[in-house]
This record gives C-alpha cells, sequence and structure tokens, in this order.
C-alpha cells in the first residue's frame, strides 16, 4: 500500500496542474479570486475521477507510481471514482484514515491506494 508522503504528494501535483491549467483557460480570473478557485476546483474534480477511471489513477499518482484500485484488486467504475473525488474534496474523509493508511473516501468505495513500483 502506498504511505501517505506518496498520496499528498500525488494530491499536491494534481491540485497545481489544475492550477495551471486554470490560469490557461481562464486567464480572465483574477488568481485567488473565488471563481478562479472554482473553476481548479471544477477541474479538479473533473480530472481526477476520469483519469482514475481510464487509467487507475490520477495525473500526480502516474507520475509518483501509484494506483487506486478496488479492495478486491479490481478496477475502480466511473461512479467509485467519482464519489471518491467528491469526499476528496470535503477534506475530513480524506484526512481521517486507519492505521492501514485507508482514508474514509477509500472505505467508503472500497478502495486501496498501492504503489506500482
Amino acid at each position: 500500500m502506498a504511505g501517505f508522503g506518496r498520496k499528498l504528494m500525488a494530491l499536491v501535483i494534481d491540485w497545481f496542474a489544475c492550477i495551471l491549467l486554470s490560469r490557461l483557460l481562464f486567464g480572465q480570473f483574477a488568481y485567488g479570486s473565488n471563481e478562479s478557485g472554482a473553476v481548479v476546483l471544477i477541474l479538479f474534480a473533473g480530472e481526477v475521477p476520469l483519469l482514475t477511471w481510464l487509467i487507475g489513477s490520477s495525473f500526480g499518482q502516474r507520475l509518483l507510481g501509484l494506483v487506486v484500485v478496488r479492495t478486491d484488486g479490481g478496477r475502480m467504475s466511473l461512479w467509485r471514482a467519482a464519489l471518491r473525488t467528491l469526499l476528496i474534496c470535503l477534506v475530513i474523509p480524506a484526512v481521517v484514515y486507519d492505521a492501514d493508511g485507508r482514508g474514509l473516501h477509500d472505505k467508503a468505495v472500497d478502495s486501496v491506494v498501492i504503489r506500482t513500483r
């Protein structure tokens, strides 16, 4: 299973990638404004579940060699990936975790993040 530090770094990479993308696509919104923040959150909420469903990991997770799978080893469905991401966006479920390092967002959709390298 992936450690907390690696998962946190993947989240930071994903967030900064969404910030950069928002600046490229929606430069008319001042950085730090409510509009800019909303765009970043929407991009994040779209990127993470889509890539998790399609390739098993978000952009940041892929860079760090992490994959999200169901606890039985199967692929994540789109609805599971979307619910998992929604819970990450709510923050609290992502920072409350058990001794195995699985957050409430992972427990809710029966997933686990593992290292591939």
